[in-house]
């Protein structure tokens, strides 16, 4: 009998400032596409970050990973670098990458990678409570 899948989600929360802003677009460009969102000293948003593990219950430990393991790599890969920081200057993980939520989603799947491999379904990442991506490695 094989083992049941299941999707074991971890949420966290962090803040964190950024400007919208390509270097392949002019200055007229970049604040007709980003509007406010391109303003110079960027803005702030409350991210809701969900990491989906999806993986097989081991019959010894009945998990697919510790949870805690979950938190603690979330919190020291990701948000030691990016909560409470301006991403477009002070997050490693970000640097020279136009921050959009696309973007960072796609940063956190590369790091959460690392770690859990094929066992990582899925980044969600909230910038407010009607904008959110999804990203599954593809």
């Amino acid at each position: 009998m094989s083992e049941p899948v299941v999707y074991l989600t971890r949420r966290e929360t962090f803040a964190a400032a950024h400007r919208l802003w390509s270097a392949e677009l002019s200055e007229a460009e970049n604040r007709e596409l980003f509007g406010p969102c391109a303003r110079d000293y960027g803005h702030g948003h409350n991210y809701v970050l969900e990491v989906t593990l999806r993986g097989g219950i081991d019959a010894k430990t009945g998990v697919v990973v510790n949870i805690t393991e979950l938190r603690d790599v979330i919190r020291e890969r990701i948000l030691a670098d990016v909560d409470h920081r301006h991403l477009n200057h002070d997050s490693q993980l970000m640097h020279g990458i136009n921050p959009t939520v696309e973007n960072i989603a796609v940063v956190f799947w590369r790091v959460l990678h690392e770690r859990f491999g094929a066992l990582l379904y899925e980044v969600c990442l909230h910038e407010t409570e009607k904008n959110w991506v999804r990203y599954r490695g593809e």
